[in-house]
């Protein structure tokens, strides 16, 4: 098999040698461009996202370290420290690595989606510039019904496993509908961002950002359609929150029990979510205490990660077993597509001494031969023909001792008895 992998991640190499090895969309065209130009290179995929860089090439024998060379000197990267965190993997092991990146199961988080969209980007593009033919096109769809079938069968994209998505996915367990709520987003670090990120994936509309640096509030609110306050002003707009998730920087807590308590009366019981992710707590524990107050910790987020990433781990388990019996039958209709040439030089070449002997057979009738004559002929001398080469070649084994050659005929052939000579 000729499918070679060379890759370097988040698992061999720090951010600091992923970045410098790593393509921008626009860089992409012209380095495949460059890649199927160099001899032995025969199609090739580059995926290129944060965490890996990876070429996926259809190689002829012999040309592997030519990938490494070109990715090296491409990105100026040929340093000994830099060429120790490649990984490689030829034939099968090719196909396994894809199949396990494209379900999240090489991901930093296990069984992330995202990686699927980022897989199927690149093979789209290598397609768009030719870079991809018969050989990755087979590997890449295969890669791609692998991990629908992987997603299906397993649970392994059901579980949060991320603080941001955990906080999200137990608010869904209060409210049904995200799209008439009002979020108050305390914060603006990168953990708030994601949790705004997902809110707007879950339908959310409306929400209030609040932050110390109010530019910073600006910033991410214009982002995801909301709006910014400053921290003091967060007792005026707390009676419109639906849900409330803190995560600042903050020693003393930002909401006190003082100040919810004479809010919730504005609220007239309709039920508040509030989520602490903060170290040390940005709000008291005793609100907890209040009625129509749902109050949550981070350390009852990590319970739910936690287990959420158990269930990921058998679940991930589970995904490899699929994987190993998909690469087995990959791997069988990939040999069939290395006998592609053989098959069709094989009947090309019969094509060729059928015509020649039809022309034959049709100038001895033009020339007066009885028809029956004519069709002895075609007969007779087409079979002698077609069988010529493979019969001179079963002599010459036979007489050499090759008696594996005498046993393949028999198979290839459909004879039954194996134990007569030709």
């Amino acid at each position: 098999m000729s499918l070679f992998t060379l890759g370097i991640s988040h698992a061999t190499a720090p951010v600091a040698i992923r970045e410098r090895l790593s393509f921008a969309a626009e860089q992409i065209p012209e380095a495949l461009r460059t890649l199927t130009g160099l001899e032995g290179v025969q199609e090739a995929v580059i995926l290129s996202t944060c965490n890996r860089t990876e070429i996926y090439a259809h190689l002829e024998n012999g040309s592997e370290a030519q990938l490494a060379d070109w990715l090296t000197l491409l990105r100026s990267a040929d340093d000994p420290d830099v060429r120790a965190r490649f990984y490689t993997h030829a034939g099968e092991a090719a196909a396994r690595h894809l199949f396990r990146v494209a379900c999240g199961l090489d991901s930093m988080i296990l069984g992330e989606p995202q990686i699927l969209g980022q897989i199927k980007d690149a093979y789209s593009q290598a397609q768009h510039h030719g870079a991809a033919g018969n050989h990755l096109h087979r590997l890449f769809q295969y890669a791609f019904a692998v991990a629908k079938q992987v997603r299906t069968d397993t649970h392994i994209g059901e579980h949060p496993v991320s603080v941001a998505y955990a906080t999200v996915h137990l608010a869904r367990q209060i409210f049904a509908d995200f799209s008439k709520l009002t979020a108050l987003l305390i914060g603006a670090g990168e953990t708030i961002e994601l949790v705004a990120q997902h809110l707007r994936e879950q339908g959310t509309r409306r929400m209030i950002i609040a932050n110390r640096t109010l530019s910073r509030g600006h910033q991410l609110a214009e982002k995801f359609g909301g709006y910014a306050i400053s921290l003091h002003e967060i007792p005026i707009h707390l009676g419109e929150a639906d849900i409330v998730i803190a995560s600042t920087g903050s020693p003393e807590p930002l909401l006190i029990y003082a100040t919810v308590a004479e809010i919730l009366g504005t609220r007239k019981h309709r039920p508040v979510l509030m989520m602490d992710i903060a170290v040390p707590r940005d709000i008291d524990p005793q609100v907890m205490e209040l009625s129509d107050v749902y109050l949550f910790t981070i350390d009852d987020l990590r319970n739910v990660v936690e287990n959420n990433q158990n269930s990921r781990r058998t679940a991930a388990h589970q995904a490899e077993l699929l994987i190993d019996a998909q690469v087995a039958k990959f791997t069988e209709q990939l040999r069939g597509l290395d006998a592609v040439p053989a098959i069709r030089a094989v009947r090309d070449n019969a094509g060729i001494l059928r015509d020649q002997t039809l022309e034959q057979a049709q100038h001895l009738l033009a020339g007066g031969a009885p028809p029956e004559e004519a069709l002895k002929f075609l007969a007779e001398t087409l079979t002698n023909r077609l069988l010529h080469a493979p019969t001179a070649y079963l002599r010459q084994a036979a007489h050499e001792g090759r008696d594996h050659i005498i046993r393949q005929a028999h198979e290839l052939f459909g004879l039954k008895d194996h134990d007569k000579e030709p």
